[in-house]
């Protein structure tokens, strides 16, 4: 077996005089594909900063190939010494790199090569380091949070492109679906500690819970032995000293060691302060059209909200989701259609810039709105550092100002902020932005369970397959179309993913233009059997769903039912979200159908 490229051992850090890292260590092998995952704050991007050369560390050892390469992302580039994007993307190439690869990349990534550094987003700065490290194609690839600021046509072109390299590759990221689809060995950095599973990351997180159940095991079985020892010293015969002594210097031992196991870090403890009952019909858009000047950014979009819809809002940056967002919420006017919303509304919103907190605003008074001390939380009033505590922010933390917390806890903040105000209508703009793994399991149990109405902008894949129950999508040219279930639904029933502009034409039609550009001498396509099939028997299963439907709501229409079996209006109630749902997927799936074989037969 060759040897690794990249070798970490025993790695050691103590930053601001508590351990960081204990013994940590990191393998890297030609052509591997490594997942590096962690609890925010657990080390990884320090030890990938180790790997990279930038820190020493207190103690261990980094072997490296003399002769292998190396490019590290980190996730603020400075690209200040640079007069243009290409300058800066250039100095990364090796003498016999290719330079046009460069050029090549930053159009792939929607840079002309030409903008000063100084004047780039967020995002487009991002753009400009993922060129800079990929363009030489070195040996390994060191890539702290990849994803950050990109649309999803981006992620899913840098996880095209990341695949075809035979660069090796240590990831940290946030996105499971592109740890998911690019990893086969994940390492966990816990404690201090590293623990490698030879598996990619799907398989992680079965793996880290059964960990986790053994080593609480553990832990019970010696704190049942300093039991065991204590009730020896209480009430034992007493023998000879040496033999007590012996005893005894076994209880200190045990003692200690449960005192300096060091326990998993806690887990966010998220409720969201629900707000009265809404009226059932919650949004209602019909023919909303919005422009900037001679863009459309909305054109003629209608779609009815009902209370306990989760929907998710996707499409490439500069495509208009946030505009989208306040026409639906009628905080800005379209400039022709109508929008209506329900009774009983209370709103809730989590900003994506984060935009509504005071750089000099303490952590105290953000979530208090200052001059208090306490947390209206489901109707309980909460002293704010235990409210801090459920959201992992430490006592000492209260006067923290908001400009010297990490992007991850003022993620966990704006969470807290929203989940404390009473509402029945959630808006989230980019909630999973700096948000850890199990930070993330926790939002998306909080919206499953949430019994109002959730409106989310995402770019996390997963995040939208477990959480929402339908996806609007932006097709280009102000056009949005709504469809049923999450992304990966959405995708099937559209034959492709969100695009950095505007959606390509089906492929059975360009196979016709093809076949007519040839002479008409290629055979021309057909439904297959099981489309026909399809085509013939949906119209009847939609109007059987219809009169099902149709039932449901007169059964929930007596008045009684409610008060008199609450049991069965909910079961009622869920039945009828079932039929709409599939009414709606069957009504898409039909008309998607009927439109491939109008293509066909020209």
């Amino acid at each position: 077996m060759a040897p690794p490229l990249l070798k970490l051992q025993s790695i050691t850090l103590t930053l601001g005089g508590k351990p960081l890292l204990e013994g940590a260590e990191l393998s890297v092998s030609q052509g591997e594909r490594l997942a590096l995952v962690g609890r925010n704050g657990s080390g990884k991007s320090t030890l990938l900063r180790i790997a990279a050369g930038e820190i020493q560390p207190d103690g261990g050892k980094r072997f490296f190939q003399p002769d292998a390469s190396v490019r590290y992302l980190a996730q603020e580039p400075d690209l200040s010494a640079y007069q243009t994007v290409l300058a800066y993307v250039e100095a990364g190439l090796g003498p016999n790199d290719d330079e046009y690869r460069a050029r090549y990349l930053l159009e792939q990534l929607g840079l002309t090569g030409d903008e000063d550094p100084s004047t780039l987003s967020g995002g487009e700065s991002r753009r400009a380091a993922l060129a800079r490290v990929l363009a030489p194609e070195p040996d390994i690839l060191l890539l702290d949070e990849p994803t950050n600021h990109l649309d999803l046509p981006a992620i899913e072109w840098l996880e095209s492109e990341l695949s075809s390299l035979r660069s090796a590759l240590v990831i940290i990221s946030h996105d499971r679906r592109f740890l998911q689809n690019l990893s086969r060995t994940t390492v966990w950095l816990d404690r201090g500690r590293t623990r490698r599973l030879d598996r990619g990351f799907g398989e992680f997180e079965a793996w880290r819970d059964q960990m986790i159940e053994e080593e609480e095991r553990d832990r019970h079985k010696l704190a049942r032995q300093i039991v065991n020892e204590e009730h020896w010293v209480r009430h034992g015969v007493s023998g000879r000293r040496k033999r007590n002594m012996g005893r005894m210097a076994r209880l200190d031992d045990l003692r200690k060691d449960l005192r300096e196991a060091r326990k998993l870090l806690g887990d966010v403890k998220m409720s969201v302060t629900e707000g009265r009952v809404s009226g059932r019909l919650v949004v209602e858009a019909e023919g909303v059209s919005k422009f900037y000047g001679e863009r459309a950014i909305v054109r003629d979009f209608s779609i009815r909200i009902l209370r306990g819809d989760r929907i998710g809002i996707v499409g490439p940056n500069g495509a208009g989701k946030t505009t989208l967002i306040s026409l639906l919420t009628a905080v800005l006017a379209p400039d022709s259609g109508t929008v209506k919303l329900g009774a009983n509304l209370q709103l809730a919103s989590l900003d994506q810039k984060r935009m509504s907190l005071a750089a000099d605003m303490t952590l105290k008074d953000a979530l208090t709105g200052g001059g208090s001390d306490f947390v209206d939380v489901n109707g309980e009033r909460k002293h704010v550092i235990g409210y801090m505590k459920d959201f992992l922010f430490a006592p000492e933390q209260a006067r923290t100002p908001i400009s010297r917390l990490s992007g991850g806890e003022r993620g966990r903040l704006m969470l807290a902020r929203a989940m404390s105000l009473p509402s029945n209508f959630l808006v989230l703009d980019e909630p999973t932005n700096d948000l850890d793994l199990e930070t993330l399991d926790l939002l998306q149990e909080m919206i499953t369970d949430y019994k109002g109405t959730v409106i989310v902008v995402s770019h996390d894949r997963d995040f939208l397959d477990r959480v929402a129950t339908s996806v609007i999508v932006a097709e280009g040219d102000g056009k949005w179309i709504e469809y049923a279930g999450g992304y990966s639904d959405m995708v099937t029933q559209r034959g492709h993913g969100v695009s950095a502009s505007a959606a390509p034409a089906p492929k059975a039609k360009n196979a016709n233009q093809q076949n007519r550009g040839s002479g008409g001498g290629a055979k021309k396509e057909k439904l297959s059997f099981k489309h026909k099939h399809a085509l013939e028997t949906l119209p009847g299963r939609i109007a059987e769903m219809q009169a099902k439907r149709d039932l449901l709501l007169a059964k929930l229409a007596e008045p009684a039912l409610y008060a008199n079996d609450r049991v069965t209006f909910d079961k009622t109630s869920a039945l009828l979200a079932e039929a709409e749902k599939k009414i709606a997927t069957w009504e898409q799936e039909w008309l998607d159908l009927e439109m491939l074989r109008e293509e066909l037969e020209g």
